[in-house]
């Protein structure tokens, strides 16, 4: 399969960027990012966690900690644990990053219900595997790839969002213009 089918054309780029957008006005408001995921996503959340909050200034947090999970998940059942650390830590105006290959996880789905409910933010979703998943209809913001292969899903949603902290403090290296992705600083291949 291309790389090329797997990811929607150049409008990836101008998706960034407005997750870019969204989490400095987050950072300026005074709130923080939530993060959660579930099996390599939660590898994902907590590598994106740190580096917003270290290298980018962004205050987030990462729900994907092992006493929040089994604590939530004994009380209140593991398709609510994201739900529940969403109704404990999140506050309005407060934007929740959630990433599942499928979409389809449940626990990810209550917890976009919940930041609703607490009349979060914004939701940004990562999903995978069919074009319709549920987690896209929750999302305001929603990145999805074409493939149903959790190594190559998990992996370019990885990508994303670690070029979002390098968009927000600027090593990115992007073309102003948001039509061009330079993959080196030699004139690296276009795509």
């Amino acid at each position: 399969m291309a790389a090329a089918s797997l990811v929607p054309g150049f409008e990836v780029l101008d998706t960034l960027v407005s997750i870019k957008e969204v989490l400095e006005e987050t950072q300026r408001a005074g709130k923080k990012v939530m993060v959660a995921g579930n099996g390599g996503s939660a590898g994902i959340a907590g590598h994106l966690s740190v580096d917003l909050t270290k290298s980018a200034g962004v205050r987030c947090i990462n729900f994907n900690e092992a006493g929040l999970i089994t604590c939530f998940s004994n009380d209140y059942g593991y398709e609510r644990w994201v739900e529940k650390a969403v109704y404990f830590y999140g506050e309005p105006g407060d934007t929740l990053i959630v990433i599942s290959s499928s979409g389809r996880s449940k626990n990810i789905l209550n917890g976009c219900q919940a930041a609703r409910q607490k009349q979060c933010g914004k939701i940004i979703t990562l999903s995978g595997f069919e074009p319709d998943n549920p987690l896209r209809q929750l999302g305001d913001i929603n990145l999805w790839v074409g493939s149903k292969a959790y190594n190559i899903v998990e992996t370019i949603h990885q990508l994303w969002l670690l070029a979002v902290v390098d968009l927000i403090i600027g090593k990115a290296e992007y073309s102003s213009d948001r039509e061009t992705v330079l993959l080196s600083e030699k004139g690296g291949r276009e795509f």
